[in-house]
């Protein structure tokens, strides 16, 4: 049995697991986070997500899908003020609904999505100033 180390991080929050293989599946047992906060990544355009960035606002912080789904609903439109928490949309994947919240105080710069479409891990749901 050949176990392998990796570092995943859920929510900004560091877990160490081990990965064995059996039978062809992989079997994850999920340790305690880790005692240090993992460092925060610098924001990295794809060549995907450059076009939809280019339409979005200067100065504007981008608001990007944590995973690929399909979008149920937008409660904001630009122009709106927002409060740390608010729910911006929401994201069904894998059939659960994910609020969006917002990451702080601001106002919507723009939407670049509607209910119904389908979304790509990473890419720019909306911006906010």
């Amino acid at each position: 049995m050949k176990m392998k180390k990796y570092n995943v991080t859920v929510n900004g929050v560091l877990y160490e697991v081990e990965v064995e293989e059996v039978g062809g599946a992989f079997s994850a047992p999920v340790a305690a986070p880790a005692a240090t906060p993992a460092p925060a990544a610098a924001p990295v355009a794809s060549p995907a997500a450059a076009p939809k960035a280019a339409s979005a606002t200067a100065g504007a912080n981008a608001i990007k899908a944590p995973m690929q789904g399909n979008i149920m609903k937008v409660n904001v439109q630009p122009g709106a003020s927002v409060k740390k928490g608010d729910v911006l949309l929401v994201l069904e994947a894998m059939k659960m609904e994910n609020d969006i919240k917002a990451p702080e105080d601001g106002t919507v710069a723009s939407v670049n999505v509607k209910s119904g479409d389908t979304v790509a891990t990473d890419d720019v749901l909306l911006t906010m100033n």
